[in-house]
């Protein structure tokens, strides 16, 4: 979600200061929430500023220390299962990961597991 612009927070916290009207109608003016508006009036007390606040960054990946694992793992065969990562992973490094989590940072890692070439013929040829 893409923050507010910077002229809309500063003709909402204007209104504000105004006080013409009250802050759920300001809300409804302008087409926000009127948290949003109770947030920007507070910062705005507070620190004179209602610029918006630079992203934080997120969780941390679990397996962002376990990169080489993972790669010598495939490397070394290529048709390793995701549960098999999973295990190897916790027994080297003590991190828990899901299947669903070892298969997203093999996309992030652009690893890719090959099925091995070497399975019996399940099938007859024809002809």
């Amino acid at each position: 979600m893409k923050a507010y612009s910077q002229d809309l927070r500063e003709r909402v916290i204007a209104a504000v200061a105004e006080g013409a009207q009250s802050q759920s109608e300001i809300a409804e003016t302008f087409g926000v929430s009127q948290s949003t508006v109770e947030t920007w009036w507070r910062r705005w007390r507070t620190t004179q500023s209602v610029a918006a606040l630079p992203h934080a960054g997120g969780n941390p990946r679990v397996l962002s220390g376990c990169t080489v694992t993972i790669r010598v793992a495939v490397a070394q065969q290529p048709d390793i299962t995701l549960a098999e990562l999973c295990e190897q992973v916790a027994e080297q490094h003590d991190a828990q990961a899901s299947p669903s989590m070892m298969c997203r940072e093999l996309q992030r890692l652009r690893l890719v597991r090959k099925k091995s070439r070497f399975t019996t013929v399940s099938a007859t040829r024809r002809g």
